[in-house]
């Protein structure tokens, strides 16, 4: 299925490498103009040369997401350049550790919460305005198996992925009568350095590339995709929608 996306308008969090790097490629590929935004600014540039190779365009935004002044000027500089904002891509993220819940440090826990879940509900209240100006406004958050299965040592991670689908659906209820679609997505394992951080003996080679997984999440923010409040889960290549509890 083609997307056609030209004239568009994409922000993708995390976007210097892994899965927000690939899905900022897809998106310039399919016609979008991509805002990319990462703290690491070599990583943005090697995106910027990438999506140009594709004959794409992007505007590249360093900073950190603990930097919540930074997101809140964010809608503001989207507003003065371009006036709305098309597609919201929040895929940044960090895991924090996997050790026992009352083994963890206090400030790796904050910075879990910092980074998965304070700055996701910062984006979205500097990103909504420009969201809702749009005529097909999508919004993407990713999210993790993590979320749901609560393994043992997980907790940080876990409980920063069940915050951000949380905040999804509310979203997505609180949108519902409006253009705007917002959806979660589970990627599933893929072979990011996130996961190699966190299965340290696995074997990277049996996961599917972040590059296969971008290409799944291309529709999910297409002009087609008319669900709101989903969770969509990858797995063995294929995209499985589910709809949470009422």
């Amino acid at each position: 299925m083609t997307i056609d996306l030209k004239g568009r308008l994409a922000l993708v969090t995390g976007a210097s490498r892994g899965i927000g790097y690939f899905t900022a490629i897809e998106l310039a590929k399919a016609g979008a103009h991509v805002i990319a935004c990462a703290r690491t600014v070599g990583g943005l540039e090697e995106l910027d040369d990438a999506i140009k190779a594709v004959g794409g365009t992007a505007t590249l935004v360093p900073f950190d997401l603990a930097d919540m002044a930074a997101i809140d000027q964010l809608g503001g500089h989207i507003f003065d350049r371009w006036g709305k904002l098309d597609i919201a891509v929040l895929n940044a993220g960090v895991l924090g550790v996997i050790a026992p819940i009352g083994h963890v440090e206090a400030k790796v826990f904050d910075k879990v919460m910092t980074i998965n879940v304070t700055a996701t509900w910062r984006l979205i209240r500097s990103l909504e305005p420009l969201l809702i100006k749009s005529d097909q406004g999508r919004a993407l958050i990713l999210s993790s198996g993590a979320a749901h299965k609560c393994r043992p040592f997980w907790g940080p991670y876990s409980a920063s992925k069940a915050a951000v689908e949380a905040l999804a659906r509310t979203w997505a209820g609180e949108t519902q009568r409006l253009p705007l679609r917002v959806l979660s997505v589970d990627p599933g394992a893929t072979r990011t350095a996130m996961r190699a951080q966190a299965m340290p003996g696995e074997d990277p080679e049996t996961l599917p590339h972040p590059s296969e997984v971008a290409a799944k999440l291309l529709p999910l923010v297409g002009p087609d995709q008319t669900e709101t409040g989903k969770l969509f889960i990858v797995r063995e290549g294929k995209m499985v929608d589910y709809r949470m509890p009422e």
